[in-house]
């Protein structure tokens, strides 16, 4: 059966994709950039090879975008304490990963290669990596199929197979099963990721299959350990205000109107208010729907000084500070949830933020324990925004308690990155 899915695929699936990608590309500047890195891949990869004389251990780790390299960060630094004469290559699938990924153990980072078989077996052949590592979900699968031909070790860590995913459906299963069982080892985030996956790959002795968890809690929490001082503040003597991270247009709609009665109902709440893409006719657009309510906004701009003013209302114009400015805050709602799905909501849990988000939050697990666990609420309408924000403004009580949660589903989650590396080593 899987001889049929890779003709399928290679016939008809990857090719489809491909001419789609090309047409695409030419009204779609983000999708443009991974179009042209990945037709540069096989030279980047030719020219690092050539000028280096490689003997060490070579890993592959490969993550689709930014989100997937915060899964992938501690565990390639993990691995380079342990094997510090490895290298490390690392692939991306998108510009918001290979433009502004930061890590002292990335050897080299490219943008994965074509999934087509001749370009997979150049990329194996002139790398010859010891194993091919893939964060979460961005699984290539003439990669996976070539690699096992070669008997070159394939991973997928914090693999996970969410509530209704196409992956268990007739019609797709034959599919997946294909790919999966062609996997030497699979480590998914929690138990139901793994019995899952075992519905998917069968009775088997390969792939190996363990419950290893989520890397990313680790990530967040080795970040924000560069803020004990705030880890001794209470939450409670904190300004009241109200922080809204990475919101989309869907979101605005419920959220702007609900803010805006809620500055005025109680005039000690502040709001700082973070669009996912800050570009200046967004902040406008934002700008001119508070004011139409009768409320001005300031935009905030820095990247070093981040202590946030007074203002009420402040619009936040730049990326990359936001996990630092949730230590001034109280209440966090993360966007995303009314479109493409919510975006990161360990973040504000560290920063011990109770945590409102929309109803598409199911690709993500940590928002799942969020809301098993109390310190996480989904809404789906602006009712429930006015219900769960003006009960946590005015119960103390019931804050604590949310905050607290929010704090305890990191901290339950630690270990992952370690567990992760020695299986890896030992795999």
């Amino acid at each position: 059966m899987k001889l049929v899915w890779l003709i399928i695929y290679n016939v008809l699936i990857y090719p489809l994709l491909f001419v789609v990608g090309c047409i695409v590309c030419l009204f779609n500047s983000k999708l443009r950039q991974s179009v042209l890195g990945r037709f540069r891949s096989i030279s980047k990869l030719k020219h690092y090879f050539n000028q280096n004389e490689i003997n060490k251990d070579i890993y592959w780790f490969h993550a689709a975008s930014l989100g997937e390299f915060y899964q992938v960060k501690p565990v390639m630094e993990g691995l380079k304490e342990v094997e510090p004469n490895c290298i490390t290559l690392l692939s991306f699938s998108s510009p918001s990963g290979y433009n502004h990924a930061k890590s002292d153990a990335i050897d080299l980072r490219i943008y994965m290669p074509f999934d087509f078989p001749w370009s997979v077996r150049k990329s194996l052949k002139i790398t010859k990596p010891k194993k091919v590592i893939f964060a979460s979900y961005d699984i290539w699968p003439n990669m996976v199929w070539i690699s096992e031909n070669r008997k070159v070790h394939t991973n997928i860590f914090a693999a996970r197979v969410k509530d209704g995913s196409l992956k268990l459906k007739p019609g797709f299963l034959g599919f997946f099963e294909s790919v999966y069982r062609s996997i030497s080892t699979i480590y998914t985030v929690a138990d139901k990721d793994f019995n899952r996956m075992n519905i998917i790959v069968g009775e088997r002795e390969k792939p190996v299959i363990r419950s290893l968890g989520n890397p990313r809690y680790d990530m967040v929490m080795k970040t924000a350990d560069d803020f004990t001082q705030h880890h001794q503040q209470s939450v409670l003597s904190r300004c009241k205000r109200i922080i809204i991270g990475s919101s989309h247009s869907e979101d605005d709609t419920y959220l702007i109107p609900v803010l805006s009665d809620l500055m005025t109902e109680y005039p000690e709440i502040k709001v700082l208010y973070a669009p996912h893409e800050p570009l200046a006719p967004e902040l406008e657009r934002i700008q001119n729907s508070f004011s139409s309510l009768g409320y001005d906004s300031t935009i905030f701009k820095k990247k070093k000084s981040l202590n946030l003013p007074d203002n009420r209302l402040l619009i936040l114009g730049v990326v990359g500070v936001l996990s630092k400015l949730y230590w001034q805050g109280q209440i966090a709602y993360i966007g995303g949830g009314f479109s493409k799905g919510i975006h990161n909501v360990m973040e504000p849990a560290i920063a011990r933020l109770p945590i409102l988000f929309g109803p598409k939050y199911h690709h993500a697990h940590e928002a799942e324990e969020l809301l098993e666990n109390g310190g996480g609420f989904c809404i789906q309408n602006v009712e429930e925004i006015q219900t769960v924000l003006r009960r946590l403004i005015t119960d103390n009580e019931y804050f604590l308690n949310a905050s607290s949660a929010a704090t305890n589903v990191i901290h339950q989650n630690l270990g992952s990155s370690t567990r992760i590396i020695r299986s890896l080593i030992r795999d």
